[in-house]
Order: C-alpha cells, then sequence, then structure tokens
C-alpha cells in the first residue's frame, strides 16, 4: 500500500490515494485484477454509470491564476455492497467506460469493508506497481534524450 509519507499529504489519506490509483488504472488490468477476488460481492446501486463532462481547470506556470483549459468526459457510479449498512463505493473513471467505473466503485467498497487485505494485495499494490514501472520507463526514456551543456572557461591571458 502506498507510503506512509504520501499518505499524510494527501487530505483524505489513504482513500484518496486508493481511489486515484482505481481512477487511473487501464480498464483491463482493474479488471483482471478484480476477477482474481473471484465472484463479484451482491450490491445494490445507488447511482448507476453515468457518463458525463467536466471542465479541467489549469494554472499558469503552476502557481499562477486558474484558467478553464477545456472539458473531459468521466463515467461515475455509486454502489453499496449487500445489506443496507454496507459500506458505500464510488468509481469515477475518465472516458466512457461503465465497467471500468463499476470495478472502481467495487474496489473502494470493499476496500472499507472486512475483506480490504485481500484486495490491497490483490488489486491495489499491483496496480501500484505497473503505475511505478511506467513511470520509471518513462523517467528512463526522457533521460535517454537529455542533453547536458557545459561551458568552458577560457584562461586570462
Amino acid at each position: 500500500m502506498p507510503n506512509q509519507a504520501a499518505t499524510e499529504r494527501l487530505p483524505g489519506g489513504e482513500r484518496a490515494l486508493w481511489m486515484g490509483l482505481l481512477g487511473r488504472a487501464p480498464a483491463a488490468s482493474l479488471a483482471e485484477k478484480m476477477g482474481v477476488l473471484g465472484d463479484a460481492p451482491a450490491f445494490t446501486w445507488l447511482r448507476q454509470p453515468e457518463i458525463g463532462a467536466i471542465i479541467v481547470r489549469g494554472r499558469a506556470g503552476g502557481t499562477g491564476a486558474a484558467f478553464n483549459m477545456g472539458e473531459m468526459t468521466v463515467t461515475r457510479c455509486a454502489l453499496r455492497l449487500a445489506s443496507d449498512q454496507g459500506p458505500v463505493g464510488h468509481g469515477y473513471v475518465q472516458g466512457r467506460d461503465a465497467r471500468h467505473a463499476e470495478h472502481a466503485a467495487l474496489a473502494d467498497a470493499l476496500l472499507q469493508s472486512p475483506r480490504r487485505q485481500d484486495v490491497l494485495d490483490a488489486v491495489i499494490e499491483p496496480l501500484e506497481a505497473e503505475e511505478q514501472a511506467k513511470r520509471m520507463a518513462a523517467r528512463r526514456k526522457a533521460g535517454a534524450t537529455k542533453v547536458d551543456f557545459f561551458t568552458m572557461v577560457r584562461a586570462e591571458g
């Protein structure tokens, strides 16, 4: 699971980290990892998957004035595990993939249930490892194109 320092940086801590990871994960990879857990538990929809658009905001220079960059398509849903008192899971994913949002919501709910450790081991940790591997590959690729400029000092004579 995400390290302690990362958890302390985010409001909402650990849940914010796994929600982000579930939302960013490739749909096929998340589906495969959820399949390892076996049959999906019974749940009721609080909000069936629905597709919409959100405004993406940016900041000039990363810290400057905010501006509307454009729209992004997202799919969201919410569900409750088995009983009326079961945990509620939410799924928000980029694009138009209802099944991806459902898997994210189901994983979120299970992470709040007694099956938490199973989901951490079978879903969250492997997804986190995949994401880290992709980031390292991107860094290596960018590093291979790095150009080092140096200045030679002229001797004053």
